[in-house]
């Protein structure tokens, strides 16, 4: 989403291994990490234990709960895990109010992130509340088959991934392998055609 600046590079380096926490929920944010290897989950919880994935970080990406946290002074309403082995570049609160008073590139960096990211967690929010689970899951499909029509993953991993229950998951499968557009089988999602997944003006018989 962006190149990391220079003055952030300068600072401590931390390893995580994968399925390690960053964050909880209730937690008190007290530095800001910067991803520039790997990949971290950022996910809200509900009481039945239900996981709402919010989104990904990347190297050239910022966390937005950690930034709205550290600037007001509040707790992380929601979870983070690496999914991947992360390298990071770790900041204080001093050091990160400092650069965010004092540099234009980190505040740059920091400002046109947060941004993106808070647009695009609104889209997919919108696409949550308003959009069928045939259109959503139909998204999900063409954008992780891009580079495999093979995509190994379970009808509670998709739930997971677009916001939804498993069962409503499995209903708009079945849907989709009905009509030919893919082919499933256990913890397996084959697309056939994708040609023949809806878009925002289709709807599934």
């Amino acid at each position: 989403m962006g190149q990391i600046p220079e003055c952030i590079l300068s600072f401590p380096e931390v390893v995580l291994p994968e399925d390690q926490i960053v964050f909880s929920q209730g937690q008190t944010c007290q530095h800001y990490i910067v991803v520039t290897s790997g990949r971290v989950r950022v996910f809200a919880r509900s009481e039945a234990g239900k996981e709402l994935i919010l989104y990904r970080i990347t190297p050239g990406e910022i966390c937005i709960l950690t930034t709205a946290c550290l600037m007001g002074s509040s707790q992380y309403s929601a979870e983070a895990i690496t999914e991947t082995p992360v390298t990071a570049r770790i900041l204080s609160q001093t050091a990160f109010n400092d650069l965010l008073a004092e540099s234009e590139t980190f505040r740059h960096f920091i400002f046109n992130n947060f941004g993106l990211r808070l647009t695009n967690l609104m889209v997919q929010l919108e696409q949550i509340s308003f959009e069928s689970i045939e259109h959503r899951l139909a998204q999900y499909l063409q954008q992780v088959s891009q580079e495999n029509s093979i995509i190994r993953i379970t009808h509670q991993e998709v739930a997971t991934e677009i916001g939804s229950a498993r069962e409503v998951v499995s209903r708009g499968l079945k849907k989709l392998e009905k009509q030919g557009a893919i082919k499933l089988s256990r913890g397996q999602i084959e697309v056939l055609d994708i040609s023949l997944l809806p878009d925002n003006r289709d709807q599934i018989a």
